[in-house]
C-alpha cells in the first residue's frame, strides 16, 4: 500500500507516489494507493471548507481508512514531509502498521529535514526508528538523517520522459519559468528582483510563475511595487497541463532558501530547460555548476539574474547544458530505480528492522 497525498494537494510527493503505483502494476504487483487527504462522504465534506476543523475531519476519515484497509497488504510505504505533517500523515500509518504487524517503509522528501530532526527529534525520532525502512530522494538526506542516528537509504525520484517532450531549440529566449509552490521556503521574491535585472536587458523578456500557496499575496505585490510587466501568475495548474508551460518557456529559474530534490529539476531537464538555482539542501547533490545547470549563493538575485543572462549570451553553452541535463535525467526513469525499489522491497521480506 502506498500512503501519500492526492494530486488534490498539488505537489512532488503526489506525483512521485502516483508514478510509484503506476509502474509496480506495470511490473505485476498489487500496488494500491490510499490518501492521506481523503474526501469525506456527504455533509462533512463541507466542514472541509473551515480551518481546523478541516484537519479533524480529515485526519478522522484517513485514520479509519487505515484501520480497515492496512490489514490486506504486506508492506506499508508511507511518504512523508516535515513538521506537523510528519505527526498528521506517516505517524498513524506507522503505527497502525505496527498495530497489524506490517513492515513499514518511511519514504521521507522535505528539505526541511535538518531543522525538523533538530527541533522535533525527541518526538519524531522514536516514530522513525519504528518504520522497517527509511529511504530518501537523495543523498543530502542520508547524510543528514546518519547525522541523528539514523540509517537512512537513497532512492531517487522519477520522471517519465514521455510526459515531458524534449524540445530541441534553436536559440533560447528571456521567457522563464518558476514551477514552485507558492510558500515562503521557495522564496520566489528572489526570482522576481532576479527577473527585473534581466528585464532591464532584454525588454521583452516573460515570466511565469504557476501554482498556487500562501505567499502568491506578496510576490504580487513585489510585482506591482517593482512596476514589472510580462509576469504572469498562473494558479493552480493540473498535472495534465503543466507540460505547457514548460514547452513554452526557455529557462527554468529555482530560488529556494530549503530543497531536497526538487521533481521540478527533472521535469526542466526531460523537457529540454536548463535550470538557474540556489545551491541549498540537496540541490547541489543534483545539479552540477557548470555542468547540467548554473547554482547561486541563497537569495542573490543579482548573480541568479547574472547565470540567466549568461546562458541568453552564450547560447552555445547554453545547449551544452540542455544535453547534459538531458543525460543525467536518465538516472531518475523507472527503469533506472526500479532494480532499487524492488532490492528495497525485498528486504523487508529477509530482514530484521533496519534501523
Amino acid at each position: 500500500m502506498i500512503v501519500a497525498a492526492s494530486l488534490d494537494i498539488m505537489g512532488g510527493q503526489a506525483v512521485q507516489a502516483k508514478k510509484l503505483v503506476e509502474n509496480l502494476r506495470q511490473d505485476g504487483i498489487r500496488a494500491d494507493f490510499l490518501p492521506i487527504n481523503p474526501r469525506p462522504w456527504g455533509f462533512l465534506f463541507y466542514l472541509t471548507k473551515i480551518k481546523y476543523v478541516r484537519t479533524a475531519v480529515v485526519s478522522f476519515f484517513y485514520v479509519a481508512s487505515l484501520l480497515r484497509a492496512v490489514k490486506d497488504y504486506d508492506v506499508i510505504h508511507v511518504f512523508s514531509a516535515s513538521y506537523f505533517s510528519f505527526i498528521l500523515s506517516p505517524t498513524p500509518a506507522i503505527l497502525v502498521g505496527k498495530l497489524y504487524g506490517k513492515k513499514t517503509i518511511l519514504n521521507y522528501h522535505s528539505g526541511e529535514a535538518p531543522d525538523h530532526l533538530k527541533k522535533w527529534g525527541r518526538i519524531v525520532i522514536p516514530i522513525m526508528r519504528m518504520a522497517d525502512k527509511i529511504i530518501v530522494p537523495s543523498s543530502f538526506l542520508v547524510d543528514v538523517f546518519a547525522g541523528f542516528g539514523l540509517k537512512a537509504e537513497a532512492v531517487f525520484n522519477m520522471v517519465n520522459f514521455g510526459d515531458f517532450q524534449f524540445r530541441k531549440k534553436t536559440k533560447l529566449e528571456p521567457k522563464l519559468l518558476v514551477a514552485r509552490n507558492l510558500e515562503k521556503l521557495y522564496n520566489i521574491s528572489c526570482a522576481i528582483k532576479a527577473f527585473e535585472i534581466v528585464k532591464k536587458k532584454y525588454p521583452q523578456a516573460k515570466l511565469v510563475i504557476t501554482g498556487c500557496g500562501e505567499d502568491e499575496k506578496n510576490l504580487r505585490g513585489l510585482v506591482k511595487k517593482l512596476d514589472l510587466q510580462d509576469v504572469e501568475f498562473t494558479g493552480r495548474v493540473e498535472r495534465e497541463k503543466i507540460f505547457g508551460y514548460y514547452q513554452d518557456s526557455d529557462i527554468f529559474v529555482n530560488s529556494s532558501d530549503i530543497d531536497n530534490m526538487p521533481i521540478s529539476f527533472l521535469e526542466a531537464f526531460s523537457a529540454g530547460l536548463p535550470v538557474v538555482s540556489t545551491d541549498v539542501g540537496g540541490i547541489p547533490y543534483m545539479v552540477r555548476d557548470g555542468f547540467n545547470g548554473f547554482l547561486v549563493k541563497q537569495d542573490n538575485h543579482r548573480a541568479l539574474a547574472d547565470k540567466i543572462i549568461y546562458l541568453l549570451e552564450n547560447q552555445e553553452k547554453a545547449f551544452q547544458i540542455i544535453d547534459q541535463a538531458r543525460e543525467e535525467c536518465r538516472k531518475y526513469t523507472w527503469e533506472s530505480v526500479r532494480g532499487d525499489w524492488f532490492r528495497v522491497y525485498n528486504d523487508l521480506g529477509n530482514n530484521e528492522t533496519q534501523n
